[in-house]
């Protein structure tokens, strides 16, 4: 059982960019796509390509703390805010899995991280693009749209 789209937008994705000052509507529908696309809207959290709502693998959850946030002190501390205070010492990247505004926040960073100008919140292919380039380099478009339609707007998917 994942987590409803409007309470992960709500209770989550918004305040965690509102808490980061990066808050505007493209990138609360692009998180949103992105969990959606990514594991289902927590429909399953954990498989080879990654951790949690997003599918973050260790790999670039270290290199995003080694090659981004380590330059941004500011940046790092309010990220690291967001984690547990000693579970993330022993476990970093568990964090991803189960403390969903860490790793919103952590996508969100992979995302700022690539400086791709955001498309409007309804440009579905524009979102599904950046998704590709961040997430998923091999996805196909559809893949996210599809996702999308399916998860975040139901009444959008196409009938099976």
């Amino acid at each position: 059982m994942g987590i409803a789209a409007n309470e992960l937008s709500r209770y989550v994705i918004r305040p965690t960019l509102v808490y980061l000052g990066r808050h505007n509507a493209s990138a609360e529908a692009l998180l949103l796509g992105v969990a959606a696309s990514q594991s289902c809207l927590g429909q399953a959290l954990h498989d080879r390509r990654g951790h949690g709502l997003y599918r973050i693998g260790e790999t670039r959850h270290r290199a995003l703390w080694d090659c981004y946030l380590a330059r941004d002190p500011e940046l790092a501390s309010l990220v690291r805010g967001l984690a547990s205070q000693h579970a993330f010492l022993g476990g970093p990247h568990l964090e991803l899995t189960v403390n969903l505004r860490y790793a919103t926040a952590i996508a969100w960073m992979l995302i700022e991280e690539q400086a791709t100008p955001l498309p409007a919140a309804d440009d579905v292919l524009g979102l599904a693009r950046i998704w590709r380039q961040t997430f998923h380099p091999q996805g196909r478009l559809r893949d996210f749209t599809q996702a999308r339609d399916c998860w975040v707007n139901p009444s959008l998917a196409e009938p099976s």
